[in-house]
């Protein structure tokens, strides 16, 4: 599976799960770390926890393996290293304390459409 189509998996697996306000960034070209982030929210630890397992799920389907998973436990922020594609998954108060968005504010951000459930 391509970087895109692995980035939509992403995305489409929070927008299942509720996430709020997800945010691609496109980083190739401003970051050796990875082709996209994948940024969203929850307003509680359990669905941010939710929201992170089925993002694995979903890749753990597609036979995609998840090189790391870090915060799970806290619920505060997951990461979800797919290799070319890094989901982040916050609660609210953590997105805006870290604002990944402006920290990575070179990078463009990638519109999507997400399909309805």
């Amino acid at each position: 599976m391509n970087s895109e189509n692995l980035m939509k998996l992403a995305a489409q697996a929070a927008d299942d799960k509720k996430a709020q306000d997800i945010v691609v960034l496109n980083m190739q070209g401003v970051s050796p770390i990875a082709d996209y982030f994948v940024i969203c929210h929850a307003n509680s630890d359990r669905q941010v926890q939710a929201i992170a397992k089925e993002i694995k799920d979903k890749a753990d389907q597609q036979q995609i393996y998840v090189k790391r998973m870090e915060g799970y436990d806290e619920g505060r922020w997951v990461l979800i290293d797919l290799g070319d594609v890094v989901a982040h998954v916050f609660h609210r108060d953590e997105r805006s304390y870290y604002n990944l968005e402006r920290l990575w504010g070179d990078a463009p951000i990638e519109f999507i459409e997400l399909a309805a459930e």
